[in-house]
């Protein structure tokens, strides 16, 4: 069987770079600035959080938006568990996140948690205020077999530029057939196209400022 694990170069030892995708998996200048900007502020979190919230993801990468919603759940005294599903084609290694992971010593133990429980297969996570399942496989195949909605989706595949797939028109109907009413979803590419897919979901759709040197990004919300 051919090799679906993430193939990844390293810049400056800390940020991983999809070989296969040429695009790195966090801003250059500040990964987990841009992951509380793109997908915590943009779906309107941790203001949104109640008991039972579901984010969705696609994208899952070194999971590092997972340890900055966990966190900020945490942080708000959420009630139970915070669910997190994310659809991942290529895994990380176990010993590349940890690697990836050195760049954000301000996770700490639930950074080193989500490494010690990841084995690089997927599958469910259970952690203290947080059940997450990461979804492993093509999500074109994938999320229509899900039988769930999501309040939050991070759309976070790599760059529609290079990672088209992830990103048609059929997947971002997908992301909408499984989005709550009242849901949200947020998306650090501000692509026409991608902005079209989601409102012909059903979405309505806003173009805001970007994160550090993009000049926008997106954000949609489900009508009730």
């Amino acid at each position: 069987m051919p090799d679906q694990n993430a193939q990844i170069s390293w810049r400056e030892g800390q940020v991983p770079v999809s070989t296969q995708f040429d695009d790195p998996y966090f801003s250059l200048e500040d990964g987990a600035a841009e992951t509380a900007y793109v997908f915590l502020a943009g779906n309107d979190l941790p203001d949104r959080f109640r008991p039972g919230f579901h984010i969705a993801e696609l994208g899952f990468g070194t999971g590092l938006n997972l340890l900055l919603a966990w966190a900020s759940w945490m942080r708000t005294g959420g009630e139970g568990p915070l669910h997190f599903t994310s659809f991942e084609a290529y895994p990380m290694r176990p010993e590349d996140m940890a690697q990836a992971h050195t760049a954000f010593p301000a996770l700490d133990g639930r950074r080193d948690a989500l490494t010690e429980a990841w084995d690089g297969t997927g599958g469910v996570l259970e952690l203290p205020g947080l059940r997450a399942e990461i979804i492993i496989g093509d999500a074109r195949e994938t999320l229509p077999a899900w039988q769930e909605k999501a309040d939050a989706w991070f759309l976070d595949g790599f760059s529609p530029a290079k990672n088209p797939e992830l990103w048609g028109d059929d997947l971002m109907a997908e992301v909408a057939n499984h989005t709550a009413p009242g849901g949200t979803a947020a998306t650090y590419t501000a692509a026409g196209f991608v902005r079209r897919a989601l409102a012909e979901g059903g979405f309505e759709v806003t173009r805001i400022p970007g994160y550090g040197r993009k000049r926008h990004m997106t954000k949609a919300r489900m009508p009730l």
